[in-house]
């Protein structure tokens, strides 16, 4: 084994610490590569320790981590309650970034990947993941323990900070690749966007974007008229070349409010004229099948997992829904991760900071079928 995941919800963060670190041991032993912390919001006060402890005990040649709301390892979501997760693997020399602001990236190797643990209040998401270069792939997310700046915690080595960002660089030869589930279905028509300002879609099909809007509002079924209350979302066309876009061929946004003056819908992203956009429902079937199919070709030593914490248990009605689908459809068990504040992913070609998606880094990836 070149990966393994262990998991303490022990509420003393000494015990919890001590048993993760007994378990990477047994598995792969000491002087990994690279060891990931993710640390529920409860041990916030012994984040210092609990990385002092790793450092000494495993010995790994670098450490980042993060605070999390609720945390995952092997099968298990634990959400809103104590809990240390580590992961620790063999992957040879990896290189650390630290930023308590911006993060150059346009230097890093072609073949390398990237993973990010960064804050949501103070990481510059947009400048940095344009800087990705290409052929390197980004796969993170942000710390959600925290609901005001300040509060969150990240871990680079013996460093613990407040805000910026940590980062991972990984070498060739890992068969690594990245997975992004976005969990949304189209509904209504696709439309060009005839007019546009920055984050704000004022024209759709030549008509003000809010009367397209409206127009799926009055011929929505009741169900998709629920899942349009709890948060409508519209995407962004990654393939013009498609006839009739669907699931999975959309950059997909929050609709985060409207103009009515001006007949315009702003989007949680940058939006340009004649692109094609369509409006998208968050929907739990969906996630489940989207998820399942992009697993299924694939097998895995290991993966770290960021899923939004609008998913888990409030989201699926089950609980462990992601860990679950990761660890069967990779088969593997040696899969960590946490909730997450907005996750990390390549779509379409580039790197995006998403929203309710599940964004896996997958270690040791093969196809087997």
């Amino acid at each position: 084994m070149r990966y393994a995941t262990a998991l303490s919800e022990h509420g003393d963060s000494r015990v919890a610490v001590a048993e993760v670190i007994g378990q990477i041991l047994e598995r792969i032993g000491t002087s990994p590569g690279l060891a990931v912390l993710f640390v529920s919001g409860s041990h916030v006060a012994e984040v210092e320790l609990i990385a002092r402890t790793v450092r000494r005990g495993l010995e790994p040649g670098h450490l980042i981590g993060a605070t999390a709301v609720s945390v995952l390892a092997q099968r298990q979501e634990v959400e809103d309650v104590p809990a240390v997760v580590l992961w620790a693997g063999q992957t040879g020399p990896v290189d650390i970034l630290v930023s308590e602001t911006q993060q150059d990236l346009s230097a890093v190797r072609a073949g390398s990947a990237v993973l990010s643990l960064a804050d949501p209040y103070t990481f510059e998401a947009e400048t940095v993941l344009a800087s990705v270069p290409p052929q390197v792939v980004m796969v993170g997310g942000l710390a959600s323990h925290a609901r005001s700046p300040g509060g969150n915690r990240l871990i680079a080595d013996a460093e613990t900070m407040t805000g910026g960002s940590v980062m991972a660089v990984l070498p060739e030869g890992l068969g690594i690749r990245p997975l992004v589930s976005q969990g949304c279905r189209p509904i209504g028509e696709p439309y060009t966007i005839t007019d546009a300002s920055r984050h704000l879609i004022l024209g759709l099909g030549g008509q003000p974007a809010l009367e397209r809007l409206d127009e799926v509002l009055s011929t929505a079924p009741e169900t998709d008229r629920d899942l349009i209350r709890q948060g409508l979302q519209i995407g962004i066309a990654v393939n013009e070349r498609s006839s009739l876009p669907g699931t999975g061929d959309f950059l997909v946004r929050n609709v985060v409010g409207a103009d009515r003056s001006s007949g315009g819908v702003a989007v949680a992203g940058p939006v340009s004229v004649g692109e094609t956009a369509r409006f998208h429902v968050r929907d739990p079937a969906v996630a489940t099948s989207e998820l399942a199919s992009l697993l299924q070709p694939l097998r895995a030593e290991s993966a770290l997992l960021f899923t939004c914490n609008g998913r888990g248990q409030r989201f699926f009605s089950s609980p462990s829904h992601d860990a679950e689908l990761f660890c069967d459809g990779l088969d593997t068990t040696a899969v960590a991760g946490m909730f997450c504040a907005g996750e990390i992913g390549p779509v379409g070609g580039s790197h995006h900071l998403h929203g309710f998606t599940a964004c896996g880094l997958l270690f040791g990836a093969s196809s087997p079928q």
